[in-house]
């Protein structure tokens, strides 16, 4: 009788060596996907993982999207993300291995993936299906969510003083906490005994599953019952501004400060998950906590000394007709501040009179007319020719003499 049971003990214990090696002998090939080979097509019961490689890091792929595209429905397909084929079969593994039962499975037709870093997806359909690479090269969507962040972040010390924000914050509250409201009132109702509370306290999965499934069809449930939801969110925001009026505005500096906290701390959250480029959110997140500390004038100065060491401008030379039109622009400026000085209260006029040779001309020159005169202008003309003819003298009998 005794061996009976050894034997039974070796059997058992065989078999599961033996499903267990099945089990982990996975069967899945890998394939690539890129900008040349963004399409491909999948096949029934069988793992095909697919990797995407990723790229550089630049700052013009900032707002860059890449996702995957399978042409199947949600329930159709079970997908694994890792970083790499043999994350991906150990997970999958895991999954065969283990009883599993998630109600937070989050099954998409489309899935995001991080354009600088590699990522290999799993997926295992009941029918063969179509898989896509999409790549946004400029996703408006990220881009309105890092201004958003700014904006949200700029305006918080006035929007944590503001009553109509106050009173269209609480109202949104309540429409989507009536909820938990409602389950908090549930509660009061129920028995105070220890199964009851460890029923209370293991059943919060069954509330997120309710939730996971009306956020999926929320847009059924708003088309469907229209009027239900109308009621609803009018009763519910009845009552929550009714709430709001009651308690008033908040006016106790600290709950102002909290409140403008918050709000700057979800707009830092906005721009930094609004890039996978987490270097250069981080930055972005710097300019604005920067911006806070110091003063508008101050911050504007250290930016701009920032961005000169940084990206130092480039010298550029005059041209012959640029660098005469620029001494005639400066002459101009020079002048007319000549005469401003003259005639401002600074300037002694009568002293200064006394000490020019002619003044009837400074007078003539203060009224509007020419510092120079024609006489003088054809001195000048005339020296410089004679002057540009003897230079050009010279250089004809040098080239003479070489030759």
């Amino acid at each position: 009788m005794l061996y009976k049971i050894y034997l039974c003990q070796i059997v058992l214990l065989v078999f599961l060596v033996v499903a267990s090696t099945q089990l982990s002998s996975t069967y899945f090939t890998v394939k690539f996907l890129d900008e040349s080979n963004n399409s491909l097509v999948g096949h029934k019961n069988y793992l095909e993982i697919y990797c995407y490689k990723g790229r550089l890091k630049h700052i013009e792929h900032m707002w860059e999207t890449v996702q995957i595209q399978i042409s199947l429905h949600p329930d159709e397909f079970t997908y694994f993300e890792g970083i790499n084929a043999e994350d991906v079969v150990q997970k999958y593994d895991q999954l065969q291995r283990s009883w599993h039962f998630n109600i937070m499975f989050n099954k998409r037709q489309i899935i995001k993936l991080n354009p600088f870093n590699q990522t290999c997806i799993g997926v295992k359909a009941v029918k063969d299906y179509d898989i896509k690479l999409h790549r946004i090269r400029v996703d408006y969507w990220r881009i309105l969510l890092c201004l958003s962040g700014f904006a949200l972040f700029v305006s918080a010390p006035s929007l944590s003083t503001n009553s109509l924000f106050y009173y269209l914050t609480g109202i949104s509250v309540g429409v989507f906490a009536s909820v938990l409201i409602f389950v908090y009132i549930l509660s009061r109702f129920m028995p105070r005994k220890p199964i009851m509370y460890s029923f209370l306290a293991g059943g919060w999965t069954i509330g997120i599953y309710i939730v996971q499934l009306i956020g999926d069809n929320l847009r059924l449930i708003a088309m469907e019952y229209k009027s239900y939801v109308f009621y609803y969110i009018l009763f519910t925001g009845i009552i929550s501004f009714v709430v709001c009026y009651r308690y008033g505005p908040v006016s106790d500096p600290k709950s102002i400060n909290l409140i403008r906290w918050a709000l700057q701390g979800v707009a830092l959250m906005m721009v930094f998950f609004s890039s996978d480029f987490q270097e250069a959110s981080m930055f972005l997140n710097f300019i604005l906590l920067l911006h806070n500390c110091l003063p508008v004038k101050r911050f504007w100065q250290s930016l701009c000394r920032i961005t000169k060491c940084w990206f130092p401008p480039k010298p550029t030379l005059l041209s012959e007709d640029e660098y005469h039109l620029q001494g005639m622009i400066e002459t101009q400026k020079a002048l007319e501040s000549l005469r401003g000085y003259c005639t401002s209260p600074q300037c002694n006029q009568w002293r200064t009179v006394l000490k020019l040779k002619d003044p009837i001309r400074f007078a003539k020159f203060m009224e509007g007319s020419s510092h120079i005169q024609d006489e003088e202008v054809l001195a000048y003309e005339t020296d410089t020719k004679v002057l540009r003819d003897g230079l050009l003298t010279d250089d004809d009998s040098v080239s003479s003499d070489e030759e």
